[in-house]
């Protein structure tokens, strides 16, 4: 979980950012799960490769009594791999960028899959490096025309923590003084003790 997670279930802020840290340690070495989907897409896809070649070898040995016919068989097969292996690149180049685009906006949107299915993929680039050229102007845009499919950001100044309690008539002054807990309870105890006599 990232800092921000923790300070959004109440968490103070350095103990979110120290809880943040100890959970990536914990993570590193674990692959997400786009790219274990992805991997084991391509391992399936390897291993159907390979039992169409066992079985189209199996073919040419049969067929190896007429040249003219073996010629022709092979030609017809290795067109077909040609195109099956096109098929798997393109199959590929997709689940990779389906699996940028859906990192690149699961910080700020509320439905992931949702929100990447809406995306022009046709004007997207994908680098060498996973980045997706071209998708923050469709997100920015996506953000203006659809905001409920993206998480609010919260808005600063919304105080956290105790604040003193004084006599009404002190009350209301702009400006007051953020405390601990433990600065209330002793600035209570100390208003209570106030007037009865040392």
């Amino acid at each position: 979980m990232t800092q921000e997670q923790f300070e959004a279930l109440g968490i103070e802020k350095s103990l979110a950012k120290k809880a943040a840290e100890e959970s990536e340690k914990e993570l590193k070495g674990y692959v997400d799960k786009d790219t274990f989907d992805a991997k084991e897409q391509e391992r399936k896809q390897f291993e159907t490769t390979v039992n169409d070649y066992k079985t189209q070898l199996e073919t040419l040995k049969t067929a190896a009594g007429d040249n003219e016919t073996l010629k022709q068989q092979i030609a017809d097969l290795q067109e077909q791999n040609r195109q099956k292996d096109q098929e798997h690149q393109q199959e590929m180049k997709d689940l990779k960028l389906t699996n940028a685009i859906k990192v690149a906006i699961s910080a700020s949107a509320q439905d992931s899959d949702l929100v990447a299915g809406l995306v022009d993929r046709s004007k997207l680039i994908l680098g060498e490096d996973g980045k997706v050229t071209g998708l923050d102007e469709q997100v920015k845009t996506l953000k203006e025309s659809k905001p409920f499919l993206f998480k609010q950001e919260q808005k600063p100044g919304a105080k956290r923590g105790f604040f003193p309690m004084r006599p009404k008539e002190n009350q209301g002054g702009e400006g007051e003084k953020q405390v601990t807990m433990k600065e209330a309870i002793a600035a209570r105890l100390n208003f209570g003790t106030e007037g009865k006599g040392e």
